[in-house]
């Protein structure tokens, strides 16, 4: 969340920021936070005041009592001022509570480098290699796939509803060994530790990341115990250190985990629904770092050359958008999303977002290090990145590498990872 403290020294600067990010409201949250810190701190300051003089009567009270003097006059002004302070004290915690409800609802604020606007604002950085456009009408994944009995979404809506593909034979082979390989580069090569982490977090969990209470709607939650299905494996990953205090020594974290993801937003803007475009549950593979405040932004950096390699060694075509603040996701500071060419659908899709959310996450879930011995803890700066996302990735992988005959013929990396080079029905 928010730093209060920001708020307070910079209140034009916050302002300015969340309008770069299309937040109508933002202004109005953070003049509604400024009034309520105002009244809270009145109200701490007045209860101070009271207490001290609630203090100094019942020494003057004791004093007359000794005597055998009166003292029944003070004794009914302290009642009146032990009211007053239970009344400060319900103001206080009243103020408090709409403040964290106002800062658990604001997002993050975008770096200087993200311009205003939405997605037509945003920004291409980069492009790597030549989008493949077939000399024959090239074929749509989800034909494809089914014919090459790798997909079968008929019984996965059957089983489950739409949104809930089934892969079958070599497709569910391919998938489980992509995932593997991409593992093996992220522990190896870029020394990220791998984890295999809950798939049920508690509301807790979410709350940190930034996915609640805003987007409650858009996630799987079990009535019985609460628990909630992650929505991706950067959830239990950045929890992982929740309410820790990490040692000078302990930064930079590097986790890489697999899971299965589950959305229930995944087909609400009622388009790109076919195949495996847009689907409820898919797997994917996630970086998260923790990093010390100055290095966030070099680590970014980083994060996305990782991500980046993945879809190089698989020769397919993809470029990398900076996201403007409009199309940011809620906690995200600054997003790169790496886009890869699909010639089937004949559209870029989305396989990575890789993001900073400098302290945002941080201040959620309590993660602070302390930057060298006897020195005052900070919150650190956390980052993540899909590298990759599976659904979108196969999708690029059938429909760049078709044949006119209806066939698959992978790239040497996949084809030696899985034993053969043609997919054929």
């Amino acid at each position: 969340m928010l730093d209060i403290k920001r708020i307070r020294s910079e209140p034009d600067h916050v302002r300015a920021a969340l309008a770069r990010r299309g937040e109508s409201g933002g202004s109005q949250a953070v003049d509604e936070i400024l009034s309520l810190d105002e009244a809270r701190r009145e109200s701490i300051t007045e209860g101070d005041e009271l207490r001290a003089r609630r203090n100094e009567v019942s020494r003057t009270i004791g004093e007359l009592k000794r005597a055998g003097e009166d003292a029944d006059g003070l004794i009914g002004e302290m009642r009146q001022v032990a009211e007053r302070i239970r009344d400060l004290e319900a103001a206080v915690s009243e103020n408090e509570e709409r403040i964290q409800e106002i800062l658990l609802n604001t997002p993050n604020l975008p770096l200087d480098e993200v311009v205003a606007g939405g997605e037509e604002d945003n920004q291409l950085l980069r492009e790597w290699g030549d989008p493949v456009h077939h000399p024959f009408t090239a074929r749509p994944h989800w034909e494809l796939a089914e014919e090459l009995q790798m997909l079968d979404l008929a019984r996965g809506a059957r089983i489950s509803g739409s949104g809930f593909p089934v892969l079958r034979g070599i497709g569910a082979r391919l998938q489980r060994v992509l995932i593997d390989w991409m593992l093996e580069i992220h522990t190896r090569e870029h020394g990220y530790q791998e984890l295999r982490v809950p798939y049920l977090v508690t509301a807790e969990s979410l709350t940190g990341t930034g996915q609640l209470p805003k987007f409650a709607d858009d996630s799987y939650v079990t009535s019985q115990d609460g628990l909630w299905l992650i929505p991706t494996a950067e959830v239990p990953v950045t929890n992982l250190h929740r309410d820790e205090l990490l040692g000078p020594d302990d930064l930079p974290i590097r986790y890489t985990a697999y899971s299965p993801c589950f959305r229930r937003e995944a087909g609400a803007a009622g388009k790109d629904t076919r195949g495996l475009l847009r689907v409820h549950q898919f797997d994917k593979v996630e970086l998260v770092r923790y990093e010390r405040p100055e290095r966030s932004r070099e680590a970014l950096e980083e994060l996305t050359t990782e991500a980046e390699s993945i879809l190089q060694r698989l020769g397919l075509a993809y470029r990398v958008v900076r996201l403007a603040g409009g199309d940011l996701g809620f906690s995200a500071a600054m997003t790169y999303d790496l886009e890869v060419w699909a010639p089937g659908v004949e559209r870029w899709l989305e396989v990575s977002s890789c993001s900073t959310f400098t302290d945002y996450q941080a201040r959620r879930a309590n993660l602070r290090f302390r930057p060298a011995p006897r020195e005052k803890p900070e919150f650190v700066h956390t980052l993540n990145g899909s590298a990759l996302a599976l659904p979108r990735l196969m999708v690029a992988l059938l429909e760049t590498y078709q044949t006119e005959e209806g066939s698959v013929d992978l790239p040497p990396v996949v084809a030696e990872i899985l034993g053969t080079r043609r997919l054929t029905a």
